[in-house]
């Protein structure tokens, strides 16, 4: 049998636990400073993947380094890169994207990529715990969400880099989730120098604060001043390109994304609690 129907198959037809490892065939269109990756072939493929730069050079189908991949849900080294609980891979959706651009293909960008992952086989439902999930190359993935819509399932976010991505089931209380992002955007905030950094650790501090109070109208305030100030800052002070080579650190693009994400979790808190 072909490639793709093999794919079904293993999606489909098996139990969670014996998902076959398969390679999936992608389609990868570039118009300006957006790439669009169907995964799977035909009139419903298993998902789309759209990457929106901020502002791209070099941005090529070969310069993406794009692959996907059915995955073991209960794989030992894959879950290992996730947090000790909470969180699973949807036995309907067991799909790792990456994108891993090759480091001669000459792809580079300042600030963000927008990143939206759609599937029809997952089933929206309002306060929705799909999220998309990032990590470095094997690394451990966390929570980059920015939305999660209709349709059947659109999860949005941002990120300042790559590489690999996925749509996972995330049940963690969210008041832990707002913590561990508060925790990330610090420790980005460090790499910065101290002037630049000691404005956005007030910021952070004032999220926190305003969290732990549930006054939310302060709390989007202090992440959006933080946000104003990065973009502000973003190519004069603070780094904001990405390149293959790994000539440059993202330091605003990383920071932007992670403010993104806090500030949806935040949203979900005030709307859904805990």
């Amino acid at each position: 049998m072909n490639r793709l129907f093999r794919t079904f198959a293993c999606l489909l037809l098996l139990a969670p636990a014996v998902v076959c490892a398969q390679v999936i065939p992608l389609q990868v269109e570039v118009v300006d400073n957006t790439a669009l990756i169907r995964v799977g072939t035909g009139d419903v493929p298993l998902m789309d993947v759209r990457l929106d730069f901020d502002d791209a050079s070099g941005l090529t189908p070969a310069a993406i380094g794009h692959g996907a991949k059915t995955i073991s849900v209960t794989a030992p080294s894959i879950l290992a890169r996730l947090p000790s609980t909470g969180v699973t891979i949807p036995s309907s959706l067991p799909v790792m994207v990456t994108v891993e651009p090759p480091l001669l293909g000459g792809l580079s960008f300042d600030r963000r990529v927008h990143v939206e992952v759609h599937t029809h086989l997952l089933t929206y439902t309002a306060g929705s715990r799909y999220r998309l999930f990032k990590s470095p190359l094997g690394g451990a993935f966390r929570d980059v969400t920015g939305s999660v819509q209709p349709g059947s399932v659109r999860t949005r976010g941002t990120t300042g880099g790559f590489s690999q991505f996925l749509v996972v089931r995330d049940l963690r209380p969210t008041g832990d989730v707002v913590a561990e992002k508060i925790a990330w955007l610090r420790d980005r905030v460090a790499l910065l120098t101290p002037s630049e950094a000691a404005p956005l650790y007030t910021r952070l501090n004032a999220v926190e604060a305003a969290v732990a109070a549930h006054n939310w109208p302060a709390a989007m305030n202090a992440i959006e001043g933080a946000r104003v100030r990065v973009a502000n800052r973003a190519g004069i002070h603070i780094a904001q390109t990405w390149s293959a080579d790994g000539s440059t650190t993202n330091h605003a693009g990383e920071l932007l994304a992670g403010l993104d994400t806090l500030e949806f979790s935040v949203g979900f808190l005030r709307d859904f609690g805990p």
